[in-house]
């Protein structure tokens, strides 16, 4: 075996284009939102997005709801909303170390309609699936596949059981704090959380329950479907 020796002007030729290439990979691995950040424009029920940016799948205490409905575009958000998402899972690393969360549609890199939803166009709206405990009250992962449309069709009873399986009250009180707080860093707010109306007594009963009181704002109709298994931000 041996290498060919190659003249001057050649190897001149592949250096140039290895570091283009090189060039060329190194723009396409930083992320988006730190190059332009997202622009959104008319409300979260009729509007568009430019430069959205996809939610990674999974993260050390997070995992989107279906690796399949990422890659086909369905979880993209505004810049800034990352931001505050991401910034939040990381502060429950230390809040909340032994919790499992996973978020579900945001929607499409450029925003509009994304059915079946009536929001979700403008980059602003994250589902986050409800995080539960199991019959051990370990923290888990609800079981999610085509059959129940990726967690969307599962019914959670009026006290938040669902086979073996309870809301994690707690927890979730304690993301909402944590994306609250995550947004005010940033100079940003959140506008609503909708949930299904019986479970925000038990949202206000935890140990956040007064903070969420006073700095949150829960939709107080029934939205158009139950967020049993979903809260809507």
């Amino acid at each position: 075996m041996y290498a060919p020796r190659m003249c001057p002007a050649n190897r001149k030729a592949v250096q140039v284009a290895w570091g283009a290439m090189a060039a060329l990979v190194a723009q396409l691995s930083v992320p988006l939102s730190a190059t332009a950040e997202s622009v959104c424009f008319g409300t979260v029920s009729s509007g568009r997005l430019e430069n959205g940016v996809r939610l990674p799948t999974s993260g050390p205490n997070f995992a989107s709801y279906s690796t399949l409905a990422a890659s086909l575009g369905r979880t993209y958000v505004h810049s800034r909303v990352l931001d505050v998402v991401l910034a939040a899972y990381s502060a429950l690393e230390r809040s909340a170390p032994d919790k499992v969360f996973v978020y579900g549609e945001t929607g499409w890199a450029s925003g509009g309609r994304i059915r079946p939803h009536k929001t979700h166009q403008n980059g602003l709206s994250v589902d986050f699936f409800v995080p539960v405990r199991d019959r051990t009250g370990a923290s888990a992962r609800l079981p999610m596949s085509v059959t129940n449309r990726y967690g969307y069709d599962i019914e959670f009873d009026s006290d938040g059981r669902f086979e073996e399986f309870q809301i994690d009250f707690e927890a979730m009180a304690e993301h909402l704090y944590e994306l609250h707080q995550a947004a005010a860093a940033r100079e940003m707010g959140i506008a609503l959380v909708i949930v299904d109306p019986p479970y925000i007594p038990k949202l206000l009963a935890t140990k956040r329950g007064s903070f969420l009181r006073q700095n949150l704002k829960f939709m107080k109709g029934t939205a158009w479907v139950r967020h049993d298994e979903h809260y809507h931000v």
